[in-house]
């Protein structure tokens, strides 16, 4: 069992991000008989995932929907549509993000040919 200051430190977050994941049921701890949360040995995988899937733009209600799906491998119908939503906008958002790195290629393309050399 792992004190909330270990998992944090092993998962690059904060001891209140922790606090928060449990308070949105994201995450299970158990209390010591001094009241201290210890977390699983898998804690630190489950709040990586965590992360990863709110750095894709999902809340925690999304997330908390999605975790049964994880540890169990069965999926409802309701949760393939929220995955594929939320693949497909991820996929809308790197096409654009594509198309301003092929803007930003042009314009350094541009300004490479056109370099101004300041005076000394």
């Amino acid at each position: 069992m792992l004190r909330i200051g270990e998992v944090a430190a092993r998962a690059g977050v904060s001891v209140r991000a922790l606090r928060y994941y449990e308070e949105q049921g994201l995450l299970d701890s158990e209390r010591s008989a001094s009241g201290q949360r210890r977390y699983s040995d898998d804690a630190v995988g489950r709040v990586h995932f965590i992360q990863l899937l709110y750095a894709a733009g999902l809340t925690s209600k999304d997330v908390l929907a999605l975790l049964p799906c994880v540890h169990t491998g069965g999926a409802t119908p309701e949760m393939i549509e929220l995955l594929v939503e939320q693949r497909d906008r991820i996929d809308r958002q790197i096409a654009e993000l594509a198309q301003a790195r092929e803007r930003l290629d042009e314009i350094i393309r541009i300004g490479r040919d056109h370099v101004v050399v300041a005076a000394s």
